[in-house]
């Protein structure tokens, strides 16, 4: 690669700069630009349907401030700002902001868009990159800082036009990455001069990287800079408006937060120019996983994505932060029993804080089901599985029967060369443990505790030559079943754990029993269900055991005939 080509990113001399040592306490104010540089980036810009969907879905968000369009430039821009306020579409509380450059006959234009509004942001900017001004315009410092007051005069004289609309101002020294901080400082304060902004009705100064073209700690070194350098500070509502070129838009917004920012531009899901603009979704879902309230309505992802992928008929990727179908997912098998061990920890929390490996923020938070967390491949593992038969089925597997059964899902999904559903991986299991066909059924078992503890067991079994009670005694039911089995066929098992717990609650709860079995050196396992715990317990066991002797008995003794 011709890397020579290309220079090295800018340095700002700030040795004393703070924003390294600062952190995030409190949410941005916000403006989506979702309607005016998401919809110019579209292969096919929306129409008025789309539009309004969008806009209704950012005011149900909270977005206070929505740049609508650039009704100068575009017909259909300026009939859908002309239909917002005609139709009363703008609640109260909420502010559209109209682009516009700084050309008189445009600027005319934008403010004829506005009438009758309630209160609108009008946003003024021109190029004042050292490239844009060599090669676009042919012009020095000071034809640019013409072009810029020339414009801030004539919104200052447009805006007496409309005695009835609140109106408020924002200037954006456009391609600010590209151009001398000490020239962006000289010409916002040159539009400052003619607004003349106050603290009760502060100026907004929208700093872009309309072309991301450096690291973003150097992004923060430059907002740093202009924070403390700009005149008449208190009346300046600082304002960044990242673009992704470099792939690190949230990192330079959330830095650019740090160094003094107080507003961010962006939108969902980041639609924009080129790489994109900064996601709002992402900053808002990053804030929210470190205790900050995002002051945006993220409770509804699924929806969000959805209304998002209508209007600007583009996918939202799978695996983008906090809205992807796949960002709660897990496949690998450490990372599936990690998340089902933290989930179980994460019940017995006092403490309310959310702390579940893998999973930064609860997806229930987002408004996302828990039920694809976890889904099972090859490269699934025990972990993965035993939390889907928990998790839907509410069966809780043992540790050794988890590893047991594991072998068989990953035999089938290898055999099959992809993912099985919940529903396919709880067929798979009452197929190998629940639904035996084995050789013997227990059909009643009658037992009783004597003065000692001890427990006499008596129980029948059918086969295909008829009936069988055998009896023994034991420390429990399941010692004298066990004991009993042995006598009766000259066996020896014996049981290496048990497990059992109820399924469902109320009084339609069953029991269901996890029997683990030695016999001969090899261990089989038994499952079954039953209204009554014991039951459960000794049919698991009859599985098991049906299992290793596969034909009927024919010893005579206490045979009866069915």
């Amino acid at each position: 690669m011709i890397a020579n080509r290309y220079r090295t990113g800018e340095i700002i001399a700030l040795p004393d700069r703070t924003w390294p040592a600062a952190s995030i306490a409190r949410a941005p104010l916000w403006c989506s630009v979702d309607l005016r540089d998401g919809n110019q980036a579209l292969v096919e810009p929306m129409g008025p349907q789309r539009k309004r969907r969008m806009f209704d879905l950012l005011v149900g968000m909270g977005f206070k401030e929505i740049e609508v369009g650039f009704p100068s430039a575009s017909l259909p821009d300026y009939e859908f700002v002309r239909s917002l306020i005609e139709d009363g579409a703008i609640p109260d509380d909420v502010t559209i902001a109209v682009l516009t450059p700084a050309r008189e006959e445009l600027i005319d234009r934008t403010f004829v868009s506005i009438r009758g509004a309630k209160r609108a942001l009008v946003h003024l900017y021109n190029s004042t990159s050292t490239l844009q001004r060599e090669v676009v315009f042919g012009l020095d410092e000071d034809g640019i800082v013409a072009i810029a007051e020339a414009g801030a005069r004539r919104c200052a004289e447009r805006a007496l036009d409309h005695p009835n609309t609140d109106i408020r101002f924002e200037y954006s020294p456009e391609s600010f990455t590209g151009t001398e901080l000490p020239f962006a400082k000289r010409i916002c304060e040159a539009v400052m001069d003619i607004w003349e902004p106050t603290p009760a009705r502060p100026v907004i100064l929208n700093l872009p990287a309309t072309v991301e073209m450096t690291t973003p700690n150097v992004f923060a070194d430059r907002i740093e800079w202009f924070s403390r350098n700009v005149a008449r500070r208190d009346a300046v509502v600082l304002s960044v408006h990242p673009h992704n070129d470099r792939g690190t838009a949230v990192a330079a917004a959330e830095l650019a937060l740090m160094a003094g920012a107080d507003r961010i531009e962006g939108t969902l899901f980041g639609n924009g120019e080129r790489t994109g603009n900064v996601c709002i979704v992402t900053l808002a879902g990053n804030l929210m996983s470190q205790g900050v309230d995002p002051q945006l309505d993220l409770g509804d992802i699924p929806g969000i994505v959805a209304a998002v992928e209508y209007c600007n008929r583009l996918p939202v990727h799978p695996r983008h932060p906090y809205g992807g179908e796949l960002v709660f997912t897990a496949f690998s098998g450490s990372h599936q029993d990690a998340i089902k061990k933290g989930l179980g920890a994460q019940r017995k929390r006092a403490d309310g804080f959310w702390d579940v490996p893998y999973l930064p923020i609860d997806p229930h938070d987002l408004g996302r089901s828990y039920e694809a967390i976890v889904r099972v491949n090859s490269q699934s593992g025990k972990g993965g599985i035993a939390y889907i038969l928990e998790a839907e089925y509410g069966l809780d597997l043992p540790r050794d029967l988890q590893i047991a059964f594991s072998k068989i899902v990953q035999t089938e999904v290898e055999s099959i060369d992809g993912e099985l559903a919940p529903e396919q991986i709880y067929r798979l299991f009452a197929s190998t443990y629940l639904e035996v066909d084995g050789a013997f059924e227990l059909v009643d078992a009658t037992f009783n505790h004597d003065s000692a503890g001890r427990c006499a067991l008596e129980a029948t079994l059918r086969d295909d030559a008829g009936t069988r009670t055998i009896a023994a005694t034991g420390n429990g039911p399941i010692d004298a079943y066990v004991s009993a089995l042995n006598h009766a066929f000259g066996i020896a098992i014996h049981v290496r754990s048990y497990h059992e717990h109820a399924l469902g609650a109320g009084a339609d709860a069953t029991a269901i029993a996890y029997i683990d079995i030695e016999s001969d050196g090899r261990r089989t396992f038994g499952v079954a269900q039953d209204a009554n715990t014991v039951t459960a317990s000794l049919k698991a066991i009859t599985q098991t055991f049906s299992a290793r002797r596969p034909h009927a008995l024919d010893s005579p003794v206490s045979l009866r005939t069915a």
